[in-house]
């Protein structure tokens, strides 16, 4: 059964209408008093919760019944029913315990939508399988793991796919987070339908309308042709925003919107599209303290991250890497031609003690250049070890110029030229060696007004 509580009759009726033609149970309640005695006499599916449900209009009376909600029955899913003028109040309905909102006036398909996902995932069950049973279940090919870490986020993936529910992946850089957003895709109902990958931190303000929603030709200079956007190309299959906590406060915006109504306009036209995606974003940076800092949206934080997936770095989860490693080198056989090649048991363990800052990325990188420079079959600790001095990613003891002798722009200025130099001005490649995005390169080279004569990646 469906609660839904609202003072508006309309209200009510609409969403009983709608709720019901979909095959659902529902009751409804003008009051408090009335829901609160509902809820102890049938516990109910999930809430629908009008934070206004009163004439008065501060949602006082909202947040007091979802906190009495709470109290009887932490579990059941409630999305509140707000509109944009009180997005803050949906914000702090979160924080008490509200799983999901929906803006007034609400788009049919989403509320069914966000209540079907909420219902599912509230039936779901951890089983604590094995390995072997998740590859039974499921489509994990692509992931190499067997720690209990790792299976148990196979096992939310598992869970979870079959769901519309955001997802935010969380991770060091070269965790595997693209991995884990085509696993969801690839074990969910659209593995049929597009899966689109975004890099958002390698757009600009200036073109995040464009590439997102795209344009019609002569809605700005040089727009000679009609160009489809992200979501467009998205529709009915999942997008994955990639660095989203790179996104910039002016596009944070239109993101919000889009996520929120799921409509949007394409750049230089007046009509709205509708879009059906899935969303799954991933970022290495902390939200949570980009919100407390104020350059990275509440609201936005809570719309993406129904589900929060965290990938442990690969230096917890050490067990793995022989697993890995021998996963690289039996693809690189093939590919370099040398079907002989193995891996010494002694240098085996040596990778497992490794510390690996780039985690998975890098261990890949260092297996592949050690095959391309050693001409022995079976690799050993010294030809890793010749490979690893070389990496950029590797944590030597650095000589930091005394306190006083330099300010930390001329430090900035001097590394950003020494990685353009050492890059050949590649900028995907200097912007991952100094751990930012293209985009803030970009910003930085600007700035400091570094001339450069851009090469192909």
């Amino acid at each position: 059964m469906i609660l839904i509580v609202d003072d508006d009759i309309a209200v009510r009726t609409s969403l009983t209408l709608l709720l019901e033609n979909a095959g659902n149970k529902v009751k409804s309640a003008d009051s408090a008093v009335e829901a609160l005695t509902i809820i102890k006499e049938q516990t109910p599916e999930l809430i629908l919760l009008d934070l206004n449900f009163s004439i008065d209009t501060t949602g006082v009376e909202g947040m007091e019944l979802l906190s009495s909600i709470r109290k009887i029955d932490a579990a059941v899913p409630v999305i509140l029913i707000t509109g944009w003028a009180s997005i803050q109040l949906a914000v702090q309905g979160m924080k008490l315990g509200a799983n999901d909102f929906i803006n007034k006036p609400w788009n049919n398909e989403h509320v069914l939508q966000s209540v079907k996902t909420l219902l599912e995932l509230n039936t779901a069950k951890t089983k604590n399988s094995s390995r072997k049973q998740l590859d039974k279940q499921y489509n994990f090919k692509q992931i190499i793991a067997e720690d209990p870490q790792m299976l148990a986020i196979l096992e939310t993936i598992g869970q979870i796919a079959p769901t519309d529910a955001s997802v935010l992946i969380l991770g060091e850089s070269g965790t595997g987070k693209e991995l884990i957003a085509e696993a969801i895709h690839e074990n969910s109902s659209r593995r049929n339908k597009p899966f689109v990958k975004v890099n958002l931190g390698g757009i600009s303000s200036s073109l995040f309308e464009s590439e997102m929603f795209g344009h019609v030709r002569g809605a700005f200079t040089d727009a000679r042709f009609d160009r489809t956007g992200r979501f467009e190309m998205a529709n009915k299959g999942t997008i994955f925003l990639d660095e989203i906590g790179e996104l910039e406060a002016g596009s944070q915006v239109k993101l919000l919107r889009v996520l929120q109504d799921r409509t949007y306009e394409v750049l230089g036209s007046s009509r709205s599209k509708v879009v059906d995606v899935r969303v799954v974003c991933a970022t290495n940076k902390n939200l949570n303290e980009m919100v407390g800092a104020g350059t990275f949206r509440e609201d936005l934080l809570y719309r993406i991250n129904l589900i929060t997936i965290n990938l442990p770095p690969l230096r917890e989860r050490s067990d793995d890497i022989p697993l890995l490693v021998d996963f690289f080198i039996n693809n690189l056989k093939e590919i370099y031609n040398r079907p002989l090649l193995s891996i010494s048991v002694s240098a085996m363990k040596w990778l497992q003690q490794l510390e690996l800052p780039g985690n998975i990325r890098q261990l890949k990188n260092l297996v592949e250049r050690t095959i391309l420079v050693s001409k022995n079959n079976e690799l050993g600790i010294d030809d890793f070890k010749a490979q690893l001095d070389l990496s950029p990613s590797k944590k030597a003891s650095v000589q930091m110029p005394g306190v006083g002798s330099i300010t930390l722009e001329q430090m900035e200025i001097e590394m950003v030229k020494r990685a353009m130099s050492f890059h050949q001005n590649k900028i995907t490649k200097a912007a991952a060696s100094l751990g930012i995005t293209r985009n803030s390169l970009y910003r930085r080279l600007e700035k400091y007004q570094i001339p450069f004569n851009e090469a192909e990646d």
